[in-house]
């Protein structure tokens, strides 16, 4: 902004704006008049600086009455310079607090009184003349003629709603998420802080929630972003329903999510709302053609059990949640001390498990499957081992948990498919009537962009016929994203290769559903088959699957077959195969070619 003063002509700067207003003022006289005796060309000059001022000037005289407005000012205040003439300043810079809503003192009365320039306070929100409100910035000085005297005073302000708007978003940001707009780990902490304090003055205590949703990585990786993004804001919504207003859901990085309930009377509530939030999670995400069941694991840390402050809480939260991942996830658990020495093995397990492949420390054993009339075996499931050379044999379930959430289940995945291919490809050409190797496909792998890709060049390469191999995917897996699976289990059906549904009756697909899937096999979990105690058992959820099996034209096999009872009892309802340690344990190539395979290769 320029100012020209009348004596020089010379071009102001802004800081001199203000010092060059009283030149106009040369007699304790209103500025109109002031003006009426300036040389017509000099007033004109006058009228033009101040007009193209962006900042608004407004001048009174020393009764604190308006006697100029340029056109800035006449547009904030609403105010005409005619209509404002005269008016006391109360009247047309009509100011409050922004927050308080108050009546601030008017920035002239106080230069009247004191001589001296004054600024605004901060939060000053100007009363337009239509009720409108904007937001300014201002600076107030007094006018003094050529002998130094008081005449009146000068307001110089502008409107400052844009920037006050933009900072407050600025603000906003570095204390939200920007996708799902909940608090982020630096408002979750500050919060946390102030809940500290409050139970620690009121005997209370606080508890905090640490969710990560299962296997989310991979509705990445498959689906896209764009629907990775949509979930997590569905999954927002479910979320803020489920806690009080008085609690804090924020999202901390990826897909973990921390709540903060402030007002915890003791771990019961913690329970109760993890309970109720697992509840919200069997509500299948609709997003465009796909229809995501999606899971999470809490872990739950109790103030002052647990922790003093925001960060141990925050950590052993965490603890605790891996601690659910690795019980199976879908679940919740509370923190407990041991955990940690959990949490420092899972980390020394990631670290060996990384290398074990190249050290070929992995290996395949293959447990049987028979058919149930004859009791001739018809095939084998490949089930990974791992031989650590300090530890001995590591329980699959330990160590596939984190695989799993490591990425390490993608190559380790690849490696048991080929060589599950391989060792099939050897029993054939031994001369083996053809019988069928299973392998397991985790969600990860199943949901990979190029699992499609990968099973096909492994076929390719290996040079295995494809209905040897029967790829058993969890009825849990295939119905996070209905759609999508239907399309990969055509896909892979193509390739001519038996699809198994694994695990059945644990999950929540429904009979349209396995009517659209290109499937051969419905595999009965063994938790159902434990039940079995007889051959007069009920059975009711065994005897369903076989008959709706059997209605579908579908093969079922049943897993875990411990006991005689159980073999009569499946037999009675007509399941063509099974496997379990009724029959034979998981067992090595070698040991499998020496007790069934002798006498039937060429």
């Amino acid at each position: 902004m320029q100012i020209i003063n009348r004596t020089s002509e010379k071009v102001l700067s802004k800081p001199d704006r203000i010092s060059a207003i009283p030149y106009l003022h040369l007699v304790p006289s209103p500025l109109s008049m002031v003006i009426d005796v300036l040389s017509y060309k000099e007033k004109t000059r006058a009228e033009i600086a101040l007009n193209s001022i962006s900042d608004a000037i407004l001048c009174t005289d020393m009764h604190g009455n308006i006697d100029y407005l340029n056109n800035a000012a006449e547009q904030l205040t609403g105010w005409s310079k005619d209509e404002a003439y005269g008016q006391p300043i109360r009247r047309i810079f009509n100011i409050v607090h922004g927050v308080t809503r108050k009546a601030c003192q008017n920035p002239v009365e106080i230069v009247l009184q004191t001589n001296k320039p004054v600024e605004l306070a901060s939060d000053t929100v100007l009363i337009q003349r239509n009720g409108s409100e904007v937001a300014i910035q201002d600076s107030s000085s007094p006018i003094h003629n050529a002998e130094g005297k008081l005449t009146g005073v000068v307001i110089v302000f502008h409107d400052v709603s844009t920037s006050k708007a933009m900072a407050i978003k600025m603000a906003h940001l570095a204390q939200h998420d920007f996708l799902t707009n909940l608090p982020n780990r630096v408002l979750l902490n500050d919060r946390i802080g102030h809940a500290i304090e409050a139970a620690r003055r009121n005997d209370t205590q606080i508890a905090l929630l640490f969710l990560d949703l299962d296997n989310f990585k991979f509705i990445n990786d498959s689906l896209g972003h764009d629907i990775g993004d949509q979930v997590l804001q569905q999954v927002t919504a479910s979320l803020n329903a489920s806690v009080r207003a008085s609690d804090t859901v924020s999202r901390t990085g990826g897909d973990e999510f921390i709540i903060l309930l402030a007002d915890s009377k003791n771990g019961e509530d913690a329970a109760l709302t993890a309970e109720k939030i697992l509840e919200t999670f069997t509500i299948p995400h609709k997003l465009a053609n796909h229809q995501l069941q999606v899971t999470t694991s809490i872990g739950i840390s109790v103030f002052p059990t647990d922790g003093l402050d925001a960060e141990t809480l925050i950590k052993n939260a965490d603890t605790a949640m891996y601690y659910a991942k690795e019980k199976g996830r879908n679940n919740f658990q509370f923190f407990k001390n041991a955990m940690n020495t959990r949490v420092i093995e899972r980390q020394k397990l990631e670290v060996y498990l990384s290398i074990a492949q190249e050290e070929n420390q992995l290996h395949l054993v293959y447990q049987p499957k028979f058919n149930l009339t004859t009791l001739q075996i018809t095939g084998v499931e490949a089930l990974i081992r791992w031989q650590h050379p300090e530890w001995g044999e590591i329980n699959p379930e330990r160590f596939l948990s984190v695989s799993e959430d490591s990425g390490l289940i993608i190559p380790i995945g690849r490696w048991v498919l080929r060589e599950a291919c391989e060792q099939a490809k050897r029993w054939k050409d031994s001369g083996l009537p053809k019988m069928t190797v299973a392998v397991n496909i985790s969600a990860p792998e199943f949901m990979h962009k190029n699992f499609v890709e990968d099973v096909q060049a492994t076929l390719l390469e290996t040079g295995i016929d494809p209905d040897w191999i029967e790829l058993e995917v969890t009825e849990t897996v295939l119905m996070r994203d209905a759609e999508a699976s239907a399309i990969i289990l055509q896909q892979l059906k193509s390739m001519g290769l038996i699809l198994v549904v694994d695990d059945f009756g644990t999950g929540y697909s429904s009979l349209s559903y396995l009517q659209q899937f290109p499937i051969d096999v419905l595999k009965i979990d063994h938790s159902f088959v434990n039940d079995i105690k007889a051959v007069a058992d009920d059975g009711i959820i065994v005897s369903a699957i076989i008959s709706m099996a059997h209605s579908l034209k579908l093969k079922v096999i049943a897993e875990g077959i411990e006991t005689p009872e159980q073999l009569a009892f499946l037999v009675n309802r007509q399941c063509q195969e099974g496997q379990g340690y009724l029959f034979d344990r998981p067992l090595s190539s070698d040991q499998l070619n020496q007790l069934y395979f002798t006498d039937q290769q060429a």
